[in-house]
């Protein structure tokens, strides 16, 4: 007869998911490292699967077992709302929900996006992963990635929440029409990245300076290095820019919420993505330059 599993079991297994170490794991928990290794071994022997791959680097879940830990986190999420439920008659949201974006997104639109969702639900937090780079959310790196692009790859699967405009910027007039900032690194892959640098090449216009963060753009544009191309939410909120007449036509960027393809159907993560894109598209009129953040007088007509 098959041992019927402990539901504390499944807490060695997600907090090493999550720390991605026995030791964080144990440090978590609160208790020794060989407790975790025995709980997580024993789950696995009476499962009859290895539900992760060990190596130097630490404990990786193995690809195929993505759903099975995602059931085990919906378990943990459902276990502690099971008074709640009792009382409010749905499940709430609960849990951790990690969430990853570009730098510009994490600092200047998602904090008080995420605040105001957790708000009214104390059994729900959320981790905000910072990165320009593409993180592996087969690996559960992330639950849930909020992306600006024109087409998710394929192992992604969410709809469009919102969209963003660029606009061009610079510290006053006196920067020079052959002074410009260059997008490198993930920014400058973007089809706007790319955009930009095929018309300064065309111009034969050489960068005085380059980045792959928009926040760091804006600092070496407000220190009058250089004439910049920024997303206008970013542009408009900085006291020191300038709007000025654009160098060419960039068609605004889809906003996506999305979630690996294997994880899209998990009703957590269907929730917290419907959550997040309603937050967005709230947003739009910002995220497009429709509302004004700086003073009309600072701003020039582009």
């Amino acid at each position: 007869m098959l041992h019927r599993p402990n539901w504390d079991d499944y807490r060695f297994v997600l907090a090493v998911a999550r720390s991605g170490s026995v030791s964080g794991a144990a440090r978590e928990l609160g208790v020794n490292h060989a407790t975790v290794l025995r709980r997580v071994a024993a789950i696995e022997k009476r499962l009859g699967v290895e539900l992760f791959e060990k190596s130097v680097r630490g404990y990786d879940i193995a690809p195929e077992k993505l759903r099975l830990i995602e059931a085990a986190r919906e378990v943990e999420a459902a276990v502690g709302a099971v008074e709640r439920l009792a009382q409010v008659g749905e499940a709430p949201l609960a849990g951790v929900i990690r969430v990853t974006s570009t730098d510009t997104f994490c600092q200047a639109v998602l904090p008080h996006l995420l605040a105001r969702l957790s708000e009214h639900a104390q059994d729900l937090s959320f981790e905000l992963l910072s990165t320009n780079s593409h993180l592996d959310l087969s690996r559960l790196h992330a639950d849930v990635t909020v992306r600006p692009t024109y087409k998710l790859p394929d192992d992604l699967f969410g709809d469009m929440a919102t969209q963003m405009a660029f606009g061009f910027y610079a510290a006053s007039d006196a920067v020079p029409e052959d002074h410009w900032l260059g997008l490198t690194g993930g920014i400058g892959r973007s089809h706007a990245g790319q955009k930009l640098r095929e018309e300064l090449e065309r111009r034969h216009v050489l960068f005085t300076a380059a980045s792959d963060s928009f926040l760091t753009l804006r600092a070496l544009a407000e220190e009058g290095m250089g004439r910049v191309m920024l997303p206008v939410f970013l542009g408009n909120a900085s006291g020191k820019l300038r709007r000025i007449p654009p160098l060419l036509e960039v068609p605004p960027v889809p906003v996506f919420v999305a979630s690996h393809v294997d994880l899209a159907d998990a009703p957590r993560l269907r929730q917290a993505r419907s959550r997040i894109a309603m937050a967005l598209e709230a947003e739009e009129d910002m995220l497009m330059g429709l509302e004004r953040t700086t003073p009309a007088s600072e701003l020039t007509e582009a």
